[in-house]
């Protein structure tokens, strides 16, 4: 977990603290911590107070149906740290509009459209 860089922050179209993620998911705020820990969202340090913020758009859900993490972003998270990324570089990579995909990789998997990203992530370390 680290401290963000203005660049990235402002790739990132929203975040969320990590207690408003646990009020989401209606779980206690070790729970995401521990999410976090695992490598199955990404954290960083923002803001006035350093306090620890998640994409917004990693989270995926209504509070009608009930929310969780996006499809296939833990799995992508676990390739992109296996190819050497940095949360900051994955951070990067996900919230980097791409004409050919279109959008971004963060946007395409929040459209289901997963196999798309993994298999441009697969890529990066060729």
């Amino acid at each position: 977990m680290t401290e963000i860089d203005a660049k990235i922050d402002a790739l990132v179209p929203a975040w969320l603290n990590l207690p408003e993620i646990a009020e989401m998911f209606g779980v206690e705020v070790t729970r995401v911590r521990q999410h976090v820990k695992e490598g199955r969202l990404i954290a960083v340090r923002r803001g006035e107070n350093k306090a620890l913020y998640v994409p917004a758009p990693f989270i995926d859900g209504n509070a009608e149906d009930g929310y969780k993490i996006v499809k296939g972003l833990p799995g992508l998270l676990t390739l992109l740290r296996d190819d050497g990324f940095s949360d900051e570089e994955m951070l990067e990579w996900l919230f980097t509009p791409d004409d050919t995909l279109p959008g971004t990789p963060a946007q395409a998997l929040s459209e289901n459209r997963g196999t798309e990203v993994k298999r441009r992530a697969q890529a990066l370390a060729v």
